[in-house]
C-alpha cells in the first residue's frame, strides 16, 4: 500500500515525508518471507545467458571508443563459463555470439535461459529470430520472469566476477584483443578455480560429463547475423548497424541481400557476391571498396559516351549529320508558332 494511501486512511495531517520515512522503516517488518531453494542441475540440462556491459570503453578504430556488450553463457551443471564481445545487442549479433560459443563447445545444453532481453524475448515470448535459432539446434529458450535477476543468478554472479577479477589493470586495443584476453583468462582462471557449490571441484572437472549430455549441434548452422534486403540505389551503398558499405554498382536497381556477421559484411545479388567487407564496429562510417569506385567511374564514362552517341546522328557512310533546330523548319515553311499574343489584336477586341 502506498504511503499516500496510508496517510489518507489514518488521517495524517503533517509532513508526508516524515510518514514516508517511517513507513519505509516498518515495511520490511511486515513483508512475508520469500525463501529460495538451491537448485541442482543435471548434466547438459541448462545454460544461462546474459549480456554484460564492461564499464571500460573499447577502441574500435579511428580514435573512437565504444562500450560494447559481452555475451556470457554459464552451464548449470559444470559451471563452465564462456564469453565473447559482440558488436551490438541486436538479435543477429547476439545469436552470432551464441553460435560462436556453442561451436567452441561442440554441443548445446537442452535449455537456454534468458532474461527479457528485447532481441530475445522482450514481450514475454521468444522472438522470431530466437525461436528459429533454438528450433534449428533442437533446444528451447526459457525466459526469466520480469525483474527477477536471481532466476539466472549463475551468470549474473559471473558478470560481477568479470568486473572484479578480469577487468582491473587491463587495457584493450580492440574488440578482438578483448576477446583474446577474456578467452585466455577464462581458460586459465575462471574455469579452473575450485567452487564450493559443485562439491569443491573445478568446472573443468565436470565439463566432460556435462558436455556428453548436451544436444549435438546440427550439420547446418542456424541463421545468424544481421540481415537486410534492399533495392540498390544510385549511391550503391547499403547501411548496416549505422555504417555504410559499398556494393558493386553493376547491381544498381536490383535487390541485394546483406548478411552482417561480427566479422564480415557480405552482399549478394541473384546468388552472386557483390560486396564483401570486414565489419566495422564503429558508428556512422563509410567503408568503400576501391574496385567498386573504379567500376562506378567506368559506368559513368560509358553512360556519358552513350548519351553523346544518341545526341549525334551519323550517316551510313560515317559522316556526322547535323541536327537542325526546329525554328529553321518553321521559317522554311513560313509557319509562325510564336506563342506570344498579338497585342494589336488584343487592343482591338478591348475596344
Amino acid at each position: 500500500m502506498p504511503a499516500t494511501v496510508i496517510a489518507e486512511r489514518i488521517g495524517w495531517r503533517r509532513s508526508l515525508t516524515i510518514l514516508k520515512d517511517r513507513v519505509r522503516e516498518l515495511r520490511p517488518l511486515f513483508t512475508p518471507p520469500d525463501p529460495t531453494d538451491r537448485v541442482e542441475y543435471d548434466p547438459g540440462e541448462v545454460a544461462q545467458c546474459d549480456l554484460w556491459f564492461p564499464p571500460a570503453p573499447i577502441p574500435v578504430g579511428g580514435g573512437v571508443e565504444r562500450v560494447l556488450p559481452v555475451l556470457a553463457m554459464t552451464c548449470g551443471y559444470s559451471r563452465v563459463t564462456d564469453a565473447v564481445m559482440i558488436p551490438s545487442r541486436k538479435a543477429g549479433d547476439i545469436l552470432a555470439g551464441m553460435w560462436q560459443i556453442l561451436a567452441s563447445w561442440g554441443a548445446c545444453p537442452r535449455t537456454l535461459v534468458w532474461d527479457r532481453e528485447a532481441a530475445i524475448g522482450g514481450t514475454g515470448k521468444p522472438t522470431v529470430e530466437a525461436a528459429s535459432f533454438a528450433g534449428t539446434i533442437g533446444v528451447r529458450i526459457k525466459l526469466a520472469p520480469p525483474r527477477d535477476p536471481e532466476f539466472k543468478g549463475l551468470v549474473e554472479r559471473r558478470n560481477g566476477f568479470f568486473e572484479t577479477s578480469f577487468l582491473p589493470g587491463r587495457t584493450f586495443t580492440s574488440p578482438l584483443d578483448f576477446n583474446v584476453q577474456i578467452g585466455d583468462w577464462l581458460v586459465r582462471r575462471a574455469n579452473t578455480r575450485v567452487l564450493r557449490s559443485i562439491g569443491s571441484q573445478a568446472p573443468t572437472a565436470r565439463w566432460a560429463v556435462d558436455r556428453a549430455a548436451m544436444v549435438a549441434l546440427p550439420p547446418v548452422a542456424p541463421a545468424i547475423g544481421l540481415t537486410h534486403r534492399v533495392r540498390l540505389g544510385r549511391d550503391y551503398y547499403v547501411r548496416i548497424d549505422g555504417n555504410d558499405y559499398s556494393v558493386d554498382p553493376r547491381a544498381i536497381g536490383r535487390f541485394v541481400d546483406v548478411i552482417a556477421t561480427p566479422a564480415r559484411v557480405v552482399a549478394s545479388c541473384a546468388g552472386q557476391v557483390v560486396a564483401d567487407h570486414a565489419r566495422d564496429w564503429g558508428h556512422a562510417r563509410t567503408i568503400t571498396d576501391p574496385e567498386h569506385q573504379a567500376t562506378a567511374r567506368l559506368l559513368r564514362q560509358d553512360l556519358a559516351a552513350r548519351r553523346r552517341q544518341v545526341s549525334t546522328r551519323v550517316h551510313a557512310d560515317g559522316h556526322v549529320v547535323a541536327i537542325r533546330a526546329l525554328p529553321d523548319y518553321d521559317a522554311l515553311f513560313g509557319v509562325d508558332f510564336d506563342p506570344r499574343p498579338d497585342l494589336g489584336a488584343v487592343s482591338a477586341e478591348g475596344k
